[in-house]
């Protein structure tokens, strides 16, 4: 059985767009605060073995973080003119196949770094400052994910360094 090369090259061409494509999905992001918050050994140490307090809430801040985007390496571009040439190559005969394969190795290249550079750009991020009041009057405050349900004024229960709504 003869495999035809136009069939093997527009096969490969199919696999390095594809490829290319899954690129394009953001980083993952990575926090280590959760709510509810945990507070870390060393903290809970120096408390009673089972200690609550209760409070409100009374103030909900947004801190905002942004890392610093690393660049391009040119590899986004490398990988893009080399996958552009190949599917360039497939149109037209003699010169026509030629201006395409040129089109494609540029409009590649132009893709590949657009890619690269979204994948690497500056990404920002948003956390939560929960301050409580407790009710024997001092502040408390948590950086968390997420404030979830909790909402300026509700009652909630820190019990151990973790906070939950009442």
């Amino acid at each position: 059985m003869k495999i035809s090369m136009r069939f093997v090259s527009v096969t490969a061409s199919v696999l390095a767009v594809a490829t290319l494509t899954a690129c394009v999905a953001p980083a993952p992001v990575y926090q280590t605060s959760r709510y509810p918050y945990q507070a870390p050994p060393q903290a809970i140490q120096y408390q009673e073995a089972s200690y609550v307090e209760y409070g409100h809430v009374a103030n909900i801040e947004v801190l905002r973080s942004e890392t610093a985007g690393t660049g391009t390496s040119g590899g986004g571009a490398v990988a893009g003119g080399v996958i552009g040439g190949v599917v360039g190559n497939q149109f037209g005969r003699g010169n026509g196949r030629a201006a395409a394969t040129a089109l494609g190795i540029v409009g590649g290249a132009l893709l590949g770094n657009t890619i690269e550079a979204q994948q690497n750009g500056p990404r920002a991020y948003e956390t939560y400052r929960v301050s409580v009041q407790t009710d024997r009057g001092g502040y408390r405050a948590f950086d968390v994910q997420s404030p979830g349900d909790l909402r300026i004024g509700d009652r909630v229960r820190i019990d151990n360094g973790q906070i939950s709504r009442m």
